[in-house]
């Protein structure tokens, strides 16, 4: 069974490389061992893509 974590008290963070006015970028927590729930800034109460933490690792790696 696949259960969602509970979202609600996450810290969100953005990348050091998103615009100021904050459009266009997505915010990662860290707050949640063995996963990385990822959301689009411009929606912050929208879903959140929940992402392992070795295929987050790998997706961030390739972008290098």
């Amino acid at each position: 069974m696949n259960h969602s974590p509970e979202l609600s008290t996450a810290r969100w963070r953005s990348s050091s490389y998103s615009n100021v006015s904050g459009g266009e970028c997505v915010e990662v927590s860290d707050d949640f061992p063995g996963i990385v729930p990822v959301r689009d800034s411009k929606n912050p109460t929208g879903p959140a893509l929940i992402v392992q933490t070795e295929a987050w690792g790998a997706f961030v790696s390739s972008l290098k």
